[in-house]
């Protein structure tokens, strides 16, 4: 069973950067695309960007795309997501996992926080 675990958040301004990181435990960590999802009180989860198992190919909605880069190191099995020039309407609990069913347990998210 893959387990996630998300970090790399915090509060910070309008215009600013931070780094996310999904640590995953499993041998098949790069047997699979994975994908940055991000979700607000009273709202469903949001698909944020993929990126395919070797690292090669990478997705983003519209939102983010030119602001975000998804990354990912399977040596460390790990997958970040660099988030530059943050808006107020990024903050959220963003969760990574893999990129299509089925999803491994979610993890516990990073809070961001952007202020404006």
């Amino acid at each position: 069973q893959v387990q996630l675990v998300e970090s790399g958040g915090g509060l910070v301004q309008a215009g600013g950067s931070l780094r996310l990181s999904c640590a995953a435990s499993g041998r098949t960590f790069s047997s699979f695309a994975m994908a940055w999802f991000r979700q607000t009180p009273g709202k469903q989860r949001e698909f944020v960007a993929s990126i395919s198992d070797s690292g090669d190919s990478t997705y983003y909605i519209d939102s983010v795309k030119g602001r975000f880069t998804i990354s990912r190191d399977n040596a460390k099995n790990t997958v970040y997501l660099r988030m530059n020039s943050l808006k107020p309407e990024d903050t959220a609990v963003y969760y990574c996992n893999r990129y299509s069913i089925p999803f491994a347990s979610w993890g516990q998210g990073t809070q961001v926080i952007v202020s404006s």
